[in-house]
C-alpha cells in the first residue's frame, strides 16, 4: 500500500507533483473553514477568553515540539508516505468531533474539549509534518521547488479565498435565519473543512516515494545538536525564532481587535481577509520565480520590512477610537500583508529547505521546527497573558499648537491594549531582520537589485492595465482562472509547466 523505490521516473514525479497540488487545495479549503477568523470566532462564540484565545494560538506552534519523537519515528519506521498520511487522517478527524461539541458537551466543558482537540490535532499534524518535510526535500526536485511550492500555494489561495466569501455568505445568512443558533452555524462549517480534510489525505497518499537514503543510528540529541553545529543554519534558526516571535505576538489578536476593539461586523472581517488573500495570490507566481531567479533571502529582504510596515500600521487605526481614515489604513494594511505574506510564507519554507544538507533534512529541519515552535507557542500565550493588563494602560503622543485664540491637539500615536503588542512586535521584527542579513545563501542578490526588479514588474503591469488590452484581461480573470484549472487537471502535464519539466527533465 505504502510502496517505496529507490528511483522514480519522470511520469510518476509529475503525477505526484499533481496530486501534491491537489493536496495543497483540499488542505487549505480545510484550514480555511476550521481555522483563522471561523476558529476564533467560534470560540467567542463558546466563550472563550483573551487568555484561551492565546492559548489556542500558541497550541499549533508549541505541539511541534513533538517532531522530537516524530525523528525517532521517521528513523525507525522509514516510510514517511505511512506516517504523514496516517497521522494527518486522524488529526482531521479531531475538526468532526469539534463540530459535534455543541451537541455533547455543555457551554461550560466545550471550551476546554476545543483546547483538548486542537492539542491532538496538532500534535499529529506535528509529526506528520515532521515525516512530510523530509519526504518532500527528497521527492520535489530542487531546480523548480521555488516555483512549483509557489504554484501549490497560488491553487491553494484561490480554493481559499472561493471558500472564505461563500463561508462569510453562509454565515451572515445563517445569522439572519438562525440568530439563537450561530454556534450551530460554525459547526457545519467543520463538517465540510472535515471533508475537505479526508479528500486531501486522499491526494496525499498518491504522491509516491523514493527509499530513505541509509543513515547511521545515532542517539536523539547527536541528531538534534548537528544543525546547531552548523554556523550558517543556527544563523537561520535564529532568524526564524526572532520572526515567529514577533509574528505569533501579533498575529493572532488581529481578529480580536477588529472585533472587540473596532467593533467590524464578521463580513467586513472576512471581506478585509479575502482582501488580503487576494493579494496573496497575485504575488505568489511573481516571490516563487523571484527565489528561484534570485534567493529566498533576498525575497525576505524585501517582503519581512513591507510585513513589520504592516504590524506598526494596526496601531494608527485608532486615534485614540476609531475615525475617518480607520477603515482606510485596515484595507492598506491587509494588502501589504497579504504581498509579503506570499514571500515570507514561500521563502521561509524553501530557504530551511535549501539550507537543510540532503540526507538530514530530517534532523535539520527537525531543529528548525522544534527552536521556532517554542519561540511562536510562547508569543500568543504572553499576549493572551497581559491582554487585560494592558487594556488599563494607555501611552500617548499629541502635538499640541496654542495660539491667543484657539489650542488644536493633533494625536500622533495612541497605543491602548493590543496596540502595544503591536508596537512590540514591529521593534522585534527589526530585530530578526538584522539576523537575517548574517545569513548566507547560494545564489543570493542584493535586495536593492530585486527592489528594481520588482518594481519594473509593477510598472509594466500598470502600462499593460491602462491599456485595451488590459482592461480586457482583467474583465477575462475568472474564466482564465477555470480553464486553466481544467486544462491543469486534465492535461498529461500535471503539476508543471512545461519550462519546468525541461529543467526537472534535466536535474
Amino acid at each position: 500500500m505504502f510502496e517505496m523505490k529507490d528511483t522514480l521516473t519522470e511520469r510518476e514525479v509529475r503525477s505526484g507533483l499533481r496530486y501534491l497540488t491537489l493536496d495543497g487545495v483540499m488542505s487549505q479549503s480545510m484550514a480555511t473553514l476550521t481555522a483563522g477568523a471561523f476558529l476564533t470566532a467560534f470560540a467567542i462564540q463558546l466563550g472563550a477568553s483573551n487568555f484561551v484565545i492565546g492559548l489556542l494560538a500558541a497550541i499549533g506552534p508549541l505541539s511541534q515540539l513533538l517532531q522530537l519523537p516524530g525523528i525517532l519515528l521517521v528513523e525507525k519506521v522509514r516510510n514517511r508516505r505511512a506516517i504523514t498520511v496516517f497521522a494527518a487522517l486522524i488529526s482531521r478527524l479531531c475538526f468532526l468531533m469539534v463540530a459535534l461539541l455543541p451537541f455533547l458537551v455543555g457551554p461550560q466543558v466545550a471550551v476546554a474539549a476545543l483546547v483538548v482537540l486542537l492539542i491532538v490535532n496538532s500534535a499529529l499534524g506535528a509529526i506528520g509534518g515532521c515525516s512530510w518535510n523530509s519526504w518532500m526535500r527528497d521527492f520535489v526536485p530542487e531546480s523548480i521547488m521555488g516555483s512549483y511550492f509557489s504554484k501549490r500555494m497560488r491553487w491553494a489561495t484561490a480554493a481559499g479565498i472561493a471558500l472564505s466569501i461563500l463561508g462569510a455568505g453562509y454565515l451572515d445568512l445563517w445569522k439572519g435565519r438562525f440568530p439563537d443558533h450561530l454556534t450551530e452555524g460554525y459547526c457545519l462549517l467543520f463538517v465540510f473543512g472535515f471533508v475537505f480534510g479526508a479528500m486531501g489525505v486522499f491526494c496525499l497518499n498518491k504522491v509516491p516515494e523514493t527509499n530513505m537514503a541509509a543513515g547511521e543510528h545515532e542517539k536523539i540529541m547527536t541528531i538534534l545538536s548537528r544543525p546547531f553545529r552548523d554556523e550558517n543554519f543556527r544563523k537561520l534558526i535564529a532568524f526564524m525564532c526572532s520572526w515567529n516571535f514577533a509574528a505569533n505576538l501579533a498575529g493572532p489578536f488581529f481578529m480580536v481587535y477588529m472585533l472587540k476593539r473596532l467593533g467590524l461586523s464578521m463580513s467586513m472581517i472576512i471581506g478585509l481577509s479575502i482582501l488580503s488573500q487576494v493579494m496573496n495570490f497575485l504575488f505568489l507566481r511573481l516571490w516563487g520565480s523571484y527565489t528561484d531567479r534570485f534567493s529566498n533571502k533576498s525575497v525576505l529582504q524585501i517582503c519581512g520590512p513591507m510585513m513589520l510596515v504592516a504590524i506598526f500600521g494596526w496601531t494608527f487605526t485608532t486615534m485614540p477610537e476609531t475615525y475617518f481614515l480607520t477603515l482606510p489604513l485596515l484595507i492598506l494594511i491587509h494588502i501589504l500583508m497579504g504581498i509579503a505574506s506570499a514571500g515570507v510564507s514561500l521563502a521561509n519554507g524553501n530557504i530551511a529547505l535549501k539550507l537543510a544538507p540532503k540526507g538530514q533534512a530530517t534532523a535539520y529541519l527537525a531543529a528548525n521546527t522544534v527552536a521556532n515552535s517554542v519561540a511562536a507557542g510562547i508569543a500568543p500565550i504572553l499576549g493572551g497573558k497581559f491582554a487585560d493588563f494592558f487594556s488599563a494602560r494607555e501611552l500617548t503622543w499629541t502635538l499640541t499648537y496654542k495660539s491667543p485664540d484657539e489650542v488644536f491637539d493633533l494625536p500622533t500615536l495612541s497605543l491602548q491594549g493590543w496596540d502595544f503588542f503591536f508596537f512590540l512586535a514591529a521593534i522585534i521584527g527589526l530585530y530578526s531582520m538584522h539576523r537575517l542579513a548574517m545569513i548566507r545563501e547560494e545564489g543570493q542578490v542584493d535586495e536593492k537589485i530585486v527592489m528594481r526588479e520588482l518594481l519594473g514588474q509593477v510598472r509594466s503591469q500598470v502600462r499593460t492595465l491602462t491599456s485595451i488590452e488590459g482592461i480586457r484581461q482583467m474583465v477575462s480573470f475568472p474564466f482564465a482562472m477555470l480553464i486553466n484549472f481544467k486544462d491543469y487537471i486534465v492535461q498529461n502535464g500535471n503539476g508543471v509547466s512545461d519550462k519546468e519539466s525541461g529543467q526537472n527533465q534535466e536535474s
